[in-house]
């Protein structure tokens, strides 16, 4: 577990309207983008890490940098959130984005959102003891809070566009093949 601490970036004051507007456009670009070049529909995201202090690690990705590390109970120094914290993060926010993608698309007011999740992880495996439990979660649950003036069947519509376009939900939910070469450096 990981204090929190206040040195974020601030984001930027965006209206509802605003939100809409540039929803809007990004989807409108990138409909235009893809019809007149299927191929610019597929994107390759690279980041990169390498190894700090204990057993943090620090990552680049674009322009951003940042840590990531593991409480002390895991070897670590708890100077940043740990990996399977960024995961559910990164589920978090693909969630928020997309439901104000797919709100937007739909009709849908949404005046806020928040999200809260919870990862069931058995660190057995992590450290070797067993193989007869899943080295990562063995569950997940969200809690997803949307207020605004809909009726509670559109914001389960919304909920379906959402389960079936988010891609950080989609890597949870389905395997995704991978490759991985190691070399001396």
């Amino acid at each position: 577990m990981t204090l929190l601490t206040n040195d974020l970036a601030p984001v930027p004051s965006v209206s509802a309207t605003e939100r809409a507007d540039r929803l809007a456009a990004a989807g409108a670009s990138w409909s235009e983008r893809i019809a007149s070049a299927p191929s610019s529909a597929a994107l390759t995201y690279r980041v990169s890490g390498s190894g700090e202090g204990s057993v943090a690690s620090a990552i680049t990705a674009g322009k951003h940098r940042f840590l990531v590390d593991e409480p002390a109970a895991l070897a670590g120094d708890d100077v940043a959130a740990s990996p399977v914290e960024f995961a559910l993060g990164a589920l978090i926010s693909c969630q928020i984005v997309v439901y104000r993608l797919y709100a937007s698309a739909l009709g849908i007011q949404v005046d806020d959102i928040s999200v809260d999740a919870e990862g069931d992880l058995d660190v057995r495996n992590l450290f070797g003891i067993t193989d007869e439990v899943r080295a990562g979660f063995s569950a997940i649950r969200l809690n997803i809070s949307i207020s605004g003036p809909e009726t509670e069947d559109r914001y389960q519509e919304l909920r379906a566009a959402v389960d079936a376009h988010c891609p950080v939900l989609d890597l949870f939910q389905k395997p995704t093949p991978v490759e991985i070469s190691v070399s001396k450096g």
